[in-house]
């Protein structure tokens, strides 16, 4: 059995067999305020706190400050120690979009992977990611690098990809090729506010439980209940059974 990379979510490493594969690159997908970011920050927290792992949060989307408020708002109270012991690395929009210009935003990256020694890595987003590129040959070229850098730095890294459906888009794109698993994050409405699922779709080189199970997101992180939920995205079945709900943060 391949060595793996806990995610420090409750549920969802043993849902993973153990957890994720040392240094895979794993897709998370999912419409907005399902948790996509959150599990990024959770996945950087526990690597920190339970196993003395290094880690770097690259954002298009937030600040700094953002990314240590939602942190904060789930009880990660060590996440600001982290980040200013150089535990934790941040760079947000602001570093990464300084430049404009796709070439630097990469030499940046390559100098800060081989100075920092890190071992997991979260990219949030893929979509804010691609717009760097001018034409589908140009993206494919450059995504093709870019992962091949990831593994290249043993980083365990998950790609953070922004759906606009609420259930999964399962069209299979270049990022689905270019990647080592898929995660995707579901929430549906309900008349007190939503329920949360978690669907693990593909995960090369494990052996993986393809049931949705719902979720929730409270003080203390992401929790996977491991009691599947009442709908299969592969049947169309979407009449899903209440659990994982509630109105938790949904950055």
């Amino acid at each position: 059995m391949p060595d793996v990379v806990q995610t420090g979510v409750d549920g969802l490493d043993s849902i993973l067999g153990g957890g994720i594969v040392d240094n895979a690159t794993v897709l998370i997908s999912g419409n907005p305020g399902t948790g996509k970011s959150l599990f990024g920050i959770n996945y950087l927290y526990a690597g920190v706190e339970d196993h003395d792992e290094r880690g770097i949060y690259i954002s298009f989307e937030e600040n700094e400050d953002d990314i240590r408020m939602a942190a904060d708002s789930i009880g990660f109270d060590r996440f600001d120690e982290f980040v200013d012991d150089g535990e934790i690395t941040i760079y947000d929009k602001r570093d990464m979009l300084d430049d404009g210009d796709f070439t630097a935003t990469m030499d940046k990256l390559l100098e800060e992977f081989t100075d920092g020694d890190y071992d997991r890595l979260v990219l949030d987003s893929l979509t804010m990611f691609q717009l760097f590129f001018e034409n589908e040959r140009e993206k494919r070229t450059y995504l093709l690098k870019f992962s091949d850098i990831l593994k290249q730095h043993g980083l365990t890294s998950l790609l953070i990809n922004e759906q606009g459906a609420v259930f999964p888009e399962t069209e299979v794109g270049l990022e689905n090729f270019l990647t080592d698993g898929n995660i995707y994050f579901i929430q549906t409405p309900t008349d007190s506010g939503v329920n949360r699922y978690v669907w693990v779709a593909k995960m090369r080189k494990q052996d993986i439980n393809t049931d949705i199970f719902p979720m929730d997101i409270s003080d203390g992180g992401i929790t996977v209940h491991e009691k599947a939920s009442g709908f299969s995205m592969m049947s169309g079945d979407s009449g899903a059974t209440p659990g994982g709900g509630g109105d938790g943060p949904s950055f």
